[in-house]
């Protein structure tokens, strides 16, 4: 279209908008006008050719790439017109109010005029308020119809919404040129606003600096504290920052799931937190902690957290963070944020904030979130063990959340570091995990079998277009309490139908009682079967932040580049276990169900290291806090999936205990098998060990550093005799080092090697390294236990569970990941299925072909020369 049209349509002796002439030269601005005329649009133009191709777009741009909006294309227009903003006298054209709701430039992708007159249209937007790829399409029309509808459609990237996201249209509606609304526009001369003055372009280097001032001192109760006198630091304002009152709340931007962290400069990467997202509120001293969905909570956290907040030197702020309790290996557990609240203990709280909202008078949500989070670094300073600062990293994403996983963190949340703070799920902020984990809706539960007035297992479900829809049972991760606790919340809201809208199976429904479908859960697990049901799901908490109508199934988006590999299916298990809710490790709530479930999810790695030979068994019938005993023979009773064999040397003795298959675990573990502690020697050689294994002791005093020292010497001696040297945690205390051997030589010769070995470490360094047991002599030092090489003797099991609080179990690591981040106890039942999952391979995997020879010395080695 030609600018004839544009001016043959009005009189420019009465409207103000601009008469203008086709530019020589084209550039790539656009500008977004909202137009209050017979009916409120937007109008979409994209400068084309020297001219602003133009779209009456009926509803409004949308985020949602579900939504296609109606675009009906009109006359070209001049490029004066991109800063046009005020009112078309009645009578005239598209009489009405007029603003400049977004403008900036935009990209095509591919020929722009080959798409134009195809049409199709893709390009990006790099504007104030829209960003990212879209899509112009041209409709098919009707015989005899006049217009040219087109659609205009959000391309599915970072900047996209969900349904379920708030409205950009609702969340912005002023201009972007002036700020003012509609109806301030409304009836001013051009070129003047009541509100500005003379409307100039704003200045950004004229910006002005502002001084973050100290807070007032208020009463310590509900979130009023003594302030900080400190003295403010000076920053400069940002251009995109605007004056404005701080809000009562602002609903937080959240991170839409995906299956791999994105890749680029762009993007910066955080550690996803487990623990609870709160919006701190600060306001002349007093502080509130409120939740996603605006609940003052500032009162359940104790006073260190508020008091720390409190004492920022600022005057007002609101400030986006997650509040945790990190466990002893340092990672955030949203288990123990629930115990300790249930417990009322407030002492290991801390406030992680990761973005700044609002700052002594000025709104921040326009600034680009790097500017954000050097204000809020600049703001926090150094912090204390109450609240920290969020750093993130510019590394590769995949190095990032393959660091975190190792370290068994929840994942990784990825953000674009140039994006604006937007409430609600979008695309610029998006997280991946190291293990499938969601809400649930509890829409009822099975009691216990083992406890009286305890749950034993919860129904889940998830919203979808139906209804609420059954997905499976949580039937492990509760402690005691937990357990106790949930009993008496579920039975008060007890309901006689089921709250699911498919009817379920017979074994669904069995001993379920069904409760009104209002409390959320928290729910770790490992996959979706191929019918839509958890797979191997634990218990982390009830999440008491989120309402239960918004809970729907979490879909992760695929990266281009296909699918993550799917999880592997376990083997199926047909050993029928009784009471299986009993608690075993009652601190993390294990029950005998989740520690089937941990060896059926390690069972291809397990296996070798346990099938095919003798096993001593420590068995706990009643849970870590009960009986505990070693058994070495089969007992009467004894699953017919365990395989009894004779000692070759003693056939007149109870036989033996071995196992061949996961059928022969899942068996132990029905006996309440705890920890399993295989010989060094196999059923087919008993007298020649294929392994030996020195057992580093830490001990009182003695630092992680020092046991890892202690793991690279006896490697090195290892090595200096022909050996391979594999290492893992013990789950106790210290390190296993084994080194794989052809069984050639026999149980004498491999004692008397690492007898040699012991003794020759503890001369070489007796301040530090002991070969004796006698535990008076160990203070301060590492016992090398060497006796574990001798015919009958045991060691726990690589990926053998403990029975020790925590439900710790031994973990085989590669050497490079040997380091002080990663302790004796750091794996557990509940850690270590993701742990395995994200390192992709296990580093024992070639331990039995790295196999040498142990070369029997004719005369002793390693000791001093006297």
């Amino acid at each position: 279209m030609a600018l004839e049209t544009y001016r043959s349509k009005r009189n420019f002796k009465t409207t103000p908008e601009p008469e203008g002439s086709a530019a020589a030269e084209s550039g790539n601005s656009f500008v977004i006008q909202k137009h209050d005329a017979t009916r409120l649009h937007y109008d979409f133009r994209l400068e084309m050719d020297g001219v602003l191709k133009s779209w009456a777009v009926t509803r409004g741009p949308s985020l949602n790439p579900e939504e296609k909006r109606l675009a009906v294309h009109v006359e070209d227009h001049p490029l004066d017109y991109g800063d046009f903003e005020g009112t078309i006298p009645k009578g005239e054209y598209g009489g009405g109010t007029v603003i400049v709701w977004d403008r900036g430039t935009w990209t095509p992708i591919g020929d722009a005029h080959k798409g134009y007159a195809k049409g199709h249209l893709e390009f990006s937007l790099d504007g104030e308020r829209l960003k990212g790829r879209w899509h112009l399409v041209r409709m098919h029309g009707k015989p005899g119809e006049k217009r040219e509808n087109w659609l205009l459609i959000k391309g599915d990237d970072e900047f996209a919404r969900t349904d379920d996201a708030p409205d950009i249209l609702e969340e912005a509606p002023d201009s972007a040129k002036t700020g003012r609304s509609i109806s301030e526009v409304a009836g001013e001369p051009p070129g003047w606003s009541s509100k500005t003055g003379k409307i100039e372009e704003p200045d950004s280097a004229a910006a002005k600096p502002v001084r973050v001032t100290t807070a007032k001192s208020k009463a310590a109760s509900s979130g009023k504290v003594p302030a900080s006198s400190a003295p403010a630091p000076e920053t400069e304002r940002p251009a995109e920052a605007r004056k404005a009152k701080m809000p009562d709340f602002v609903p937080p931007e959240l991170a839409t799931l995906v299956a791999a962290p994105p890749e680029g400069a762009r993007w910066l990467h955080e550690i996803k937190f487990d623990g609870y997202r709160l919006i701190a509120r600060i306001a002349d001293g007093e502080v509130r902690l409120l939740t996603r969905t605006g609940l003052d909570w500032t009162s359940k956290f104790g006073t260190d957290v508020v008091a720390a907040l409190a004492a920022l030197p600022c005057q007002a702020a609101m400030i986006d963070g997650e509040l945790v309790v990190e466990g002893a290996a340092g990672a955030s557990d949203f288990s123990a944020l629930q115990a300790d609240l249930s417990e009322g203990r407030s002492d290991r709280f801390v406030f992680y904030a990761f973005d700044l909202i609002h700052l002594d008078g000025e709104d921040l949500t326009r600034v680009p979130l790097i500017k954000r989070k050097e204000t809020l670094e600049r703001l926090i300073g150094a912090g204390g063990p109450s609240l920290r600062y969020s750093a993130h990293f510019p590394e590769s994403g995949e190095m990032v959340l393959r660091h975190a996983c190792r370290l068994s963190l929840e994942g990784v949340v990825s953000k674009v570091a140039d994006s604006p703070y937007r409430s609600g799920r979008g695309r610029s902020w998006v997280k991946s995990k190291c293990s499938a984990r969601q809400e649930f809706v509890i829409g009822g539960y099975v009691p216990s079998t083992a406890t009286q007035h305890a749950v034993g297992s919860l129904l889940l479900g998830v919203h979808d277009a139906d209804g609420l829809d059954h997905v499976g049972r949580v039937g492990t991760g509760f402690t005691a309490s937990v357990s106790r606790d949930l009993y008496r919340r579920l039975q008060a809201i007890a309901v006689d139908k089921s709250p699911f809208a498919e009817a379920l199976t017979a074994d669904e429904r069995r001993g379920a009682r069904f409760v009104d479908p209002v409390l959320v859960a928290e729910v770790e697990f490992r996959a979706w079967t191929g019918d839509g049901h958890l797979r191997h799901a634990s218990f982390r908490g009830l999440r008491e932040d989120k309402p239960a109508s918004e809970i729907v199934r979490e879909r992760a988006k695929v990266a281009k580049e296909g699918a993550a590999p799917p999880v592997p299916k376990p083997p199926k298990r047909t050993v029928k276990l009784t009471h299986p809710d009993r608690i075993y490790w009652p601190d993390a709530g294990i029950t005998k169900e989740g520690l089937a479930d941990y060896y059926a999810e390690v069972w291809r790695f397990i296996g070798p290291h346990i099938v095919g030979r003798p096993l001593a068994l420590l068995r706990c019938p009643e849970g870590i806090d009960g009986e505990k005993f070693f058994q070495k023979h089969a007992w009467k009773g004894v699953n017919a999936a365990v395989r009894l064999v004779p000692d070759p040397k003693a056939r007149n003795e109870p036989p033996f205990i071995s196992i061949d298959s996961l059928d022969g675990l899942m068996a132990l573990v029905q006996s309440a098998t705890l920890e399993i502690h295989p010989w060094g020697s196999t059923l087919a050689d008993w007298e020649r060990p294929d392994r030996i294994i020195m057992d580093l002791d830490p001990g009182e005093g003695v630092s992680w550093a020092a046991v890892i020292e202690a793991a690279a010497d006896v490697r090195a001696r290892f090595e200096a005799a022909g050996l391979a040297a594999f290492v893992k945690t013990s789950g106790g205390k210290g390190l296993h080092v084994v080194a794989p051997l052809k069984p050639k030589a026999d149980w004498p010769a491999a004692k008397a090697f690492t007898k040699a070995m012991a003794e020759a470490m503890a001369g070489d360094a007796p301040d530090r390294y002991v070969a004796t047991i006698a535990k008076a002599k160990r203070g301060g030092k590492i016992l090398i236990d060497y006796l574990r090489n001798q015919r009958g003797q045991t060691a726990v099991a690589a990926y053998s569970t403990r029975a020790r609080p925590g439900a710790a179990v031994s973990m085989p690591l590669s050497w490079d990941e040997l380091g002080p981040d990663i302790g004796p106890a750091h794996f557990t039942v509940a850690n270590a299925p993701g742990h395995i999952a994200a390192r992709g391979s296990d580093p024992w995997a070639d331990l039995q072909a790295a196999a040498a020879p142990l070369e029997v010395p004719k005369a002793k080695r390693g000791r001093k020369s006297r």
